[in-house]
């Protein structure tokens, strides 16, 4: 070998070279395809997304569906404080039209996605004998939990349906809000409570302590939009998980956890 010709070692042979540049550029294809993508959903949607997160995952490999449960209204609050979210499901339409009207939501993508109904419930071992929301008038029962109308959906179908019912302001005096619907679910699982408004999804949760008193008929049909949200770090990844949501494996998972299409 001439001295004048520089020594060229294996590791940088044009094959090698060619060898490496294309595992590097497959790696950062799949790192470039790969999302985190956080996901904001009512309370009542806990059960269910969990398992729809863990379908969509093993759908979309690498992907991981990081999920946040509160109500809808303490979900909008995070997100117009700039949470970084990628999809907002909530549990009624007021809620989600408050987004709406702080121009949080990508354009074009709320879709309502399932359907619910609102029941009143007791604590399993109750022997008061309630059968209808008239026996919220009763005496013998002191506290009944609901969530805070103000911020959580389950309390203004509650309290709308006791309007009409002109139960409101016998029931009142006696209510006991929670900050979302698992939180009341879970005072009348305890037996803190009297009885409580809850969602028909919820009762398969705590079925072993809670019984249903009555479905709650309700002027405003129980509907959860979903929708993607304009600033995401994910959007074309929130787009995709709300499709899955929207198609018959995301619908199958909901229909096992008792929701009904939209």
């Amino acid at each position: 070998m001439s001295l004048s010709q520089p020594f060229t070692p294996p590791s940088a042979t044009p094959l090698r070279r060619r060898l490496m540049l294309a595992l590097l550029l497959s790696a950062g294809a799949v790192s470039a395809q790969a999302a985190d993508i956080t996901v904001s959903a009512a309370a009542s949607l806990t059960n269910a997304f969990k398992e729809i997160a863990q379908a969509y995952e093993k759908e979309h490999a690498g992907d991981k569906v990081l999920l946040n449960f509160a109500a809808s209204d303490a979900l909008v609050q995070q997100i117009g404080k700039g949470a970084p979210v990628d999809v907002f499901a909530s549990a009624d339409q007021e809620a989600m039209d408050k987004a709406d009207g702080m121009k949080l939501l990508q354009a074009g993508t709320r879709k309502n996605f399932v359907s619910n109904s609102v029941v009143l419930i007791a604590p399993l071992s109750s022997t008061l004998g309630l059968k209808s929301l008239a026996d919220l008038q009763l005496a013998s029962v002191s506290r009944v939990t609901l969530g805070n109308p103000a911020s959580v959906p389950i309390g203004r179908y509650a309290k709308h349906a006791l309007e009409q019912a002109k139960l409101w302001a016998a029931v009142e005096p006696k209510a006991i809000y929670g900050t979302s619907v698992r939180q009341s679910l879970d005072y009348v699982a305890r037996g803190e409570v009297d009885a409580g408004f809850v969602y028909a999804t919820d009762v398969a949760v705590q079925k072993d302590k809670v019984k249903v008193v009555v479905t709650v008929p309700t002027e405003t049909p129980v509907t959860y939009p979903i929708a993607a949200i304009a600033s995401g770090p994910q959007q074309a990844g929130g787009r995709q998980f709300i499709a899955f949501v929207l198609a018959p494996a995301g619908q199958a998972i909901l229909g096992k956890y008792g929701f009904g299409r939209p």
